[in-house]
């Protein structure tokens, strides 16, 4: 299989840069899974799974958080809020965050209230899953 370059940075570090087989992540509008000589192109990325097949053929998985993708003919680059492998991830932390969004959730008044704690509560659910996986 061929493999291409496949870097993921934060604000705060570049969480993962490599040669890799394959990687996928959730798009705001479906998933995508991205191989070598993909088409070029630039899209946003809901926060999910990122789904990486290493050169070594191993696969891994991490949290990511809302950000943007951007695919070229050189590498295919991730810019993410957040990155964290799983075990990087603070469950008690997740589960408390989750919590307190549910609670936000049923007291929001405004369309944008709901939606941001129902925001929080999808990162929290997908914290707790990669954690699981790790």
């Amino acid at each position: 299989m061929e493999l291409f370059r496949f870097e993921v940075f934060t604000p705060y570090r570049l969480f993962f840069a490599d040669m890799v087989e394959f990687v996928s992540m959730t798009l705001i509008d479906g998933d995508i899974g991205v191989l070598a000589h993909h088409s070029s192109m630039t899209a946003p990325v809901k926060s999910g799974i990122l789904r990486i097949k290493t050169k070594d053929g191993i696969a891994r998985n991490a949290f990511i958080s809302s950000g943007i993708i951007e695919i070229t003919e050189i590498k295919t680059v991730l810019m993410a809020d957040t990155a964290e492998w799983p075990e990087e991830i603070d469950t008690e932390r997740a589960i408390t965050a989750g919590a307190e969004a549910r609670k936000s959730l049923e007291a929001a008044k405004l369309k944008f209230e709901s939606e941001q704690a129902k925001a929080k509560i999808r990162r929290s659910e997908f914290r707790l899953k990669v954690a699981k996986m790790g």
